[in-house]
């Protein structure tokens, strides 16, 4: 090799390592004409009866198929860590806002796992999860959302949100969520002692409530991720409630739902 071609493949070594590395989220999304479906799951690695709930909620999009408006979301909650093994996803907020999501519709029964289907728990008798999301696409939507998401080369995630509703629709708020994909624990204690639990959807970040008004916000929020974050499987979500029904009005995932 002559000096020359060294010469050049070092400028082409040295040009590619000054660039930077993507940072595996950059997204614009808005919400349609209809109701997309916000599907939260209450879990806990501490309840043995959670597993498959968790891996419902992974093959959820797949099991719908493309034309289904979906938005799953794993909030963990803690209040399973006395048996022995304490879910390092849980929130306390989580347990807080599940509790508030039963009593709103008059019920009183808290456990796990409790899916909810645009802020309302599913009655298993009457229908199921996937014909439940089914009939909420069919609603014309009573709000609209944009998110838009950049993540830079250094772990700055930068969330810009607008959401707005009809009018009538008071006490509304935008929340929004930053969600994690391909997750697992090996669990060492409690019931799923000896158990490789695999989660998809987790909530690691939770803001909001928002207010909306006069009918409309719009948020932005600068945060720095955690290093230990697998950033290229993150995903950011926005819905939009009422505070004092509960009923979640439209919803967004970004990447797109």
């Amino acid at each position: 090799m002559n000096r020359k071609a060294a010469a050049l493949i070092l400028a082409q070594v040295l040009t590619s390592a000054s660039l930077p590395v993507q940072a595996g989220l950059d997204c614009d999304v808005r919400t349609g004409p209809n109701t997309a479906a916000l599907v939260e799951l209450y879990t806990s690695e501490g309840c043995s009866s959670c597993p498959p709930a968790d891996q419902l909620l992974s093959r959820l999009r797949k099991s719908l198929g493309p034309s289904a408006q979906v938005v799953p979301l794993s909030l963990h909650v803690g209040y399973w860590d006395s048996l022995g093994w304490s879910d390092r996803f849980a929130q306390e907020r989580f347990a807080q806002r599940q509790t508030w999501l039963v009593r709103t519709h008059g019920q009183r029964t808290v456990y796990t796992p409790q899916f909810f289907v645009a802020g309302a728990e599913p009655q298993p008798r009457r229908t199921s999860l996937a014909d439940s999301v089914r009939r909420l696409n069919e609603k014309p939507a009573t709000a609209a959302i944009r998110l838009r998401g950049a993540l830079s080369v250094d772990g700055i995630l930068t969330l810009d949100a607008n959401a707005t509703a009809q009018a009538g629709s008071d006490a509304t708020a935008l929340y929004l969520a930053i969600a994690e994909n391909g997750l697992q624990s090996q669990v060492r204690a409690g019931e799923n002692r000896g158990e490789n639990l695999a989660h998809d959807h987790v909530v690691r970040e939770w803001l909001g409530p928002f207010p909306l008004r006069d009918g409309a916000t719009q948020v932005r929020r600068e945060i720095r991720l955690p290093s230990d974050w697998r950033w290229e499987r993150l995903e950011l979500v926005a819905f939009v409630q009422n505070e004092r029904t509960g009923a979640v009005l439209q919803a967004a995932a970004c990447p797109g739902s």
